[in-house]
């Protein structure tokens, strides 16, 4: 079977929804993510928070230049280092201790642009979306302090209430060196 229709045999849960529900659906998606960006770029981080089921995970591998042959091991896997391996108590500590003043790293605060694009639906299952995006953060600090992220994203979201929560997040940085005086930038 050809390399095309193999991945389209895959069911993604796609094919169950007609084209004016994935029009829908891409759209909230979205909107949920702008909103996202515009909550981190304006340091509402509990209504970020607010965002995130209780079970939620946040996770950022670390990665490394490798070979071809070795490129299997290009990204740290679950369990191994990484630069973040949260759980909502988690999150809300490091959001705590951002707003509490007493973060060297965030005071004074620093200035974010959380930008997201290439935003796809990869698959639906059950109440969860599992979508893709590219994205990049800018963040400056004090007058010379500058950062630049890029990367994908996986994110999973799930249908709770009726509105939607994120529930997993994957962040898979384009670069290998990280710059950055500090990691205290949430993504």
């Amino acid at each position: 079977m050809p390399q095309a229709q193999e991945a389209s045999a895959v069911d993604t849960g796609l094919s169950r929804l007609s084209l004016q529900q994935r029009l829908e659906l891409q759209f909230e998606i979205e909107q949920f993510f702008y909103v996202e960006a515009a909550l981190l770029d304006a340091r509402e981080y509990r209504a970020w928070l607010d965002l995130w089921t209780q079970d939620c995970s946040y996770w950022m591998p670390i990665r490394r230049t490798v070979a071809l042959a070795d490129i299997d091991r290009e990204f740290t896997k679950r369990g191994d280092m990484s630069f973040y391996d949260d759980d909502k108590k988690m999150l809300a500590m490091r959001i705590a201790k951002m707003e509490s003043g007493s973060s060297w790293s965030e005071d004074p605060p620093s200035r974010s642009r959380h930008f997201v694009s290439n935003v796809r639906i990869a698959s639906i299952e059950g109440d969860e979306t599992s979508v893709e995006l590219a994205f990049a953060l800018y963040r400056s600090r004090l007058n010379d302090d500058e950062s630049i992220w890029v990367g994908r994203r996986v994110d999973r979201l799930r249908r709770v209430g009726g509105d939607l929560k994120l529930c997993d997040r994957e962040i898979y940085l384009d670069q290998t060196l990280i710059s950055a005086t500090n990691m205290s930038t949430l993504f």
